[in-house]
């Protein structure tokens, strides 16, 4: 990856690598996103997590 991609939008987080790509890369039936850097598609999984905890939560009220 060139340091020209770090910014702007169009990452995503590929489930069948486990890492954080930018523009077009793995089917999006494998990918996550997108998100608007590479630091938030990193954080995808755990950003998931919260979610899906937080939907847990609610459903148990």
């Amino acid at each position: 990856m060139d340091s020209g991609s770090q910014g702007g939008g169009d990452w995503w987080f590929c489930l069948k690598h486990m890492k954080a790509e930018h523009g077009a890369g793995c089917p999006n039936k494998d990918r996550m996103g997108p998100y608007g850097s590479q630091a938030d598609a990193s954080d995808a999984l755990a950003l998931a997590r919260e979610r899906n905890e937080a939907w847990r939560a609610q459903d148990a009220d």
